[in-house]
């Protein structure tokens, strides 16, 4: 059919009175009614009670962001570290979450675009009664779809799907924040019991000499079968500590080989005793940048907006849809021909379901509720933040002091320890305390090695609390961690 010909004209303007005034005024109050309900709620930021500063000061200067671990001065561990975040598992999974977080907001943004279809189809016809003539048709229809976001629906459910991809990404930054911290924290506990395997070793060569000794004594009359058996006791004791020290350790070699992505079994290089260098030093910052430097909480305060984003979803999918369509036709008997008699149409559809006034009011209520809670949770995961960190800061000054006294107790033992000896061997005192003061000794040695592990561990939780960086970036924080969707 052409569109030039008298009949498709006369029949094209006897329809229009027909269609236009039901059309014209299905949008007029579509339009009317989106430029009252297409507004978004307005996220208001979360009133907490914020400390000016940290209870537990810190006066050391300020150190880099970047790889903070590298802060620790020891080549191995970087080493480890940045091995495991190339190969963890579960890091990688968080990163899958990210692309397909991202992928469905894609599809939210995509369903604000016009939607283009397009069909062809081509039929061959022949006479059965023997005629060669034969015939072609083909036929072309390209559709172009678009919903009028009238009241805000599309662009609600874009934000709320854009902030879990924001926020699907701070979870991947937090699940690489504490693989780094599990990583350090296994690499040191395996250096403390390597230290620990090699001082139950001595501590067993010790107790072997001091069996030998009894024994000599006893077989020159100086001793008795209570003494030999004491010294057997101890050295009995010191083997099967051993025994705990190397399962221990192969268990802890275990867990780094999973992190690295690696069967149980395989093993990995560690230092021989826990490394003795100082500790790095600290600043911490304000409280309030605490916000932009951890990655639970930048990821808690997204998933609050993805919230909000949704009580504006839940209200806007009770409303009508407008949906505005073009489409642009085709047919004839040879492909050729297409572009000869095109057939076009535009229309526009308003859907008009019932309005469940009720039922919208409930479900809207149901998300407002449920904002409410994540405001209330979101308050107080960032004062157990607070908490952390105060708790990491004052950990931090008394494992330092620990560490003093135990060095001192150690020295005390070990003076102790010889005196005994000499004492034994002259006869004025007995082998029980002499035993006693060489367990007094590998106590002091052993509560040295766990002060030193309890510091280098706190450190790391330390950074662990104030988002990895030790010193925050200038005027971070969620506000301005993104921007905000559809704004």
């Amino acid at each position: 059919m052409n569109l030039s010909h008298p009949m498709s004209t006369t029949s094209s303007r006897a329809a229009l009175p027909r269609l236009f005034p039901a059309t014209t005024l299905a949008i007029a109050v579509a339009l009317v009614l989106g430029g009252c309900a297409g507004q978004r709620t307005a996220f208001e930021p979360v009133q907490t009670h914020t400390p000016a500063t940290w209870s537990q000061r810190t006066d050391a200067p300020a150190l880099s962001a970047d790889q903070w671990w590298r802060q620790f001065g020891d080549p191995a561990l970087n080493a480890l570290i940045e091995r495991a975040v190339r190969s963890n598992n579960n890091l990688a999974v968080a990163a899958i979450k990210v692309r397909r977080a991202q992928l469905d907001a894609g599809l939210a943004a995509d369903a604000r675009m016009p939607a283009l279809s397009a069909q062809a189809n081509t039929s061959s016809n022949r006479a059965l009664d023997g005629n060669r003539a034969s015939y072609r048709s083909s036929t072309g229809n390209v559709t172009l779809s678009y919903e009028a976001d009238l009241w805000g629906r599309l662009g609600a459910n874009y934000d709320v799907k854009r902030w879990e991809a924001l926020a699907t990404e701070q979870d991947r930054q937090s699940a690489a924040l504490s693989l780094v911290g599990t990583t350090a924290n296994l690499y040191w506990q395996g250096a403390y019991l390597n230290g620990r395997i090699a001082t139950a070793n001595d501590s067993i060569a010790y107790a072997s000499k001091t069996l030998e000794l009894v024994r000599t004594q006893y077989g020159a009359g100086a001793v008795s079968t209570l003494e030999v058996l004491e010294a057997q006791q101890n050295l009995l004791n010191q083997q099967s500590t051993l025994t705990q020290l190397v399962q221990q350790q192969v268990e802890n070699a275990n867990a780094l080989a999973i992190l690295f992505d690696s069967p149980p079994g395989a093993t990995t290089a560690l230092p021989a005793r826990l490394p003795q260098q100082p500790l790095p030093d600290l600043a911490a910052g304000l409280p309030a940048n605490l916000l932009g430097r951890r990655p639970d909480l930048r990821a808690a305060e997204m998933r609050l907006r993805e919230s909000l984003a949704s009580v504006d979803a839940t209200r806007t999918n009770y409303y009508p849809k407008l949906v505005l369509t073009g489409a642009l036709g085709t047919t004839s008997t040879e492909l050729m021909q297409l572009m000869q008699n095109p057939i076009a149409s535009l229309g526009a559809q308003l859907s008009l379901p019932l309005l469940q006034w009720n039922q919208m009011q409930l479900s809207v209520k149901i998300s407002q509720a449920d904002y409410e809670s994540a405001v209330t949770n979101f308050r107080q995961t960032l004062y157990a933040a607070f908490a952390d960190v105060e708790n990491a800061l004052s950990a931090r000054r008394q494992y330092a002091a620990q560490e003093a006294l135990l060095q001192r107790n150690l020295e005390a033992a070990r003076g102790a320890e010889r005196l005994y000896e000499l004492r034994y061997r002259s006869g004025s005192a007995t082998l029980r305390v002499w035993l006693d003061a060489q367990e007094s000794r590998r106590n002091a040695e052993n509560s040295l090695a766990e002060a030193r592990l309890n510091r280098l561990k706190n450190q790391m939780t330390l950074y662990q609390a104030l988002g990895g960086n030790p010193q925050p970036a200038s005027g971070q924080d969620l506000a301005g961690a993104a921007a905000t969707p559809g704004s």
